[in-house]
């Protein structure tokens, strides 16, 4: 078997990179160590290159610079690049997030998916944003490519299916694997007393704004909570940055907040250690990793109660969900859980456990193979 995944996000030289690029790079090795071959192919470089990550094979594809027509050049490349792969080794599955299969020349032989990260379609509506037209047609026609689906939650799937037809075919949910290794149960003495930790975009769709409103309200009666937020920085359309206007907004209580800027991803797991809660209130989410992250490592953790919340959260048994939408919600929430301060060990045990019996590379692994063989099957 050989799978290809499209994206440019694949993690390479200690790259700065997002959810989907720790997702692939995971279950590509994974897959490599059950001898499946793996080949992963993005428009993420200046030059045409190839790397070996681990023997996963890492083509990245230097994107067109044509005012107008990029869409169309670097499609017609992409197109070139999988031919000559599968010419070279015969592929069996092109896995592709949501619109990246729009105007993909179908192969006799290969099988072709989408895998639910989160569309166009699903963070428009999630944020109350239009549909652009443009990437709309794209992504409806990718979906009409696909000779199957993976949902990385019930939430994605439920939501994207308002919108999109996923056609009679087969659609599995298959949550994001999450490396219990990595992840490993914290060192209580490591924590650093009412220290909060944010990680994740500086934007307004993961509740930053909130967050700090909920931080102000909490200024008086907790005056040594301390904010840190880890993340790269979002800029409005006119090039203003979302973490300077922050700033300026709260300045009355810039000293119980940080802003970091984007971390590497193995400097993750130091930086949740030293919290005693993790936070994430994000207003719209297909399932995200830092909140199972940071519960592998028995953190007691706050998240949203929208979308995915309750998926990956009890409320009160192994961590807390949060309106975060509502600054009073989001404080209220944080207020609860430091009085439970004498429960975190506890509560950290249990958010484990949920990650292990729901994350765990391992199934997650099996997950997959199983949907591809199935998928590899169909006529």
């Amino acid at each position: 078997m050989h799978i290809v995944f499209l994206t440019g996000e694949y993690p390479l030289h200690n790259k700065i990179h997002g959810g989907i690029g720790s997702f692939v790079q995971t279950i590509a090795k994974g897959l490599i160590k059950e001898n499946i071959a793996v080949t992963v192919i993005g428009f993420h470089s200046t030059v045409h290159s190839v790397d070996d990550d681990e023997g996963v094979r890492v083509i990245s594809l230097s994107p067109s610079k044509a005012p107008g027509l990029k869409w169309y050049f670097n499609f017609r490349k992409l197109n070139k690049e999988i031919r000559k792969l599968h010419s070279q080794s015969p592929i069996s599955i092109v896995e592709s997030p949501e619109l990246l299969l729009a105007f993909i020349n179908k192969i006799p032989g290969i099988k072709y998916l989408i895998r639910l990260h989160g569309g166009h379609h699903f963070f428009s509506v999630g944020e109350n944003r239009k549909v652009n037209n443009w990437k709309g047609f794209q992504e409806k026609r990718s979906f009409s490519k696909a000779d199957g689906f993976i949902a990385v939650s019930n939430h994605v799937k439920e939501e994207t299916q308002k919108f999109l037809s996923y056609g009679n075919k087969p659609i599995e949910i298959i949550n994001y694997p999450i490396s219990i290794e990595r992840f490993y149960p914290s060192d209580p003495v490591k924590v650093v007393k009412n220290s909060l930790v944010f990680a994740g975009t500086i934007c307004e769709k993961k509740g930053v704004r909130q967050l700090l409103q909920a931080l102000k309200l909490l200024h008086k009666d907790f005056p040594d909570l301390h904010l840190n937020l880890f993340g790269r920085d979002w800029k409005f359309p006119g090039g203003k940055s979302y973490t300077d206007l922050m700033k300026e907004s709260f300045a009355d209580i810039k000293d119980s907040f940080t802003f970091y800027g984007p971390v590497e991803q193995a400097r993750l797991p130091s930086i949740y250690e030293e919290a005693e809660i993790c936070i994430f209130p994000s207003h719209s989410e297909t399932q995200g990793l830092v909140a199972p992250e940071s519960m592998a490592m028995e953190k007691p953790v706050i998240f949203t109660q929208l979308g995915p919340g309750s998926e990956t959260i009890t409320h009160g048994i192994d961590g807390w969900l949060c309106n975060p939408l509502d600054p009073i919600d989001i404080a209220g929430t944080i207020k609860m859980a430091l009085s439970q301060r004498d429960d975190f060990s506890e509560i950290g045990r249990r958010a484990r456990a949920k990650v292990i019996g729901k994350f765990s590379p391992k199934k997650i692994l099996k997950a997959n193979i199983d949907f591809y063989t199935s998928i590899c099957d169909l006529k």
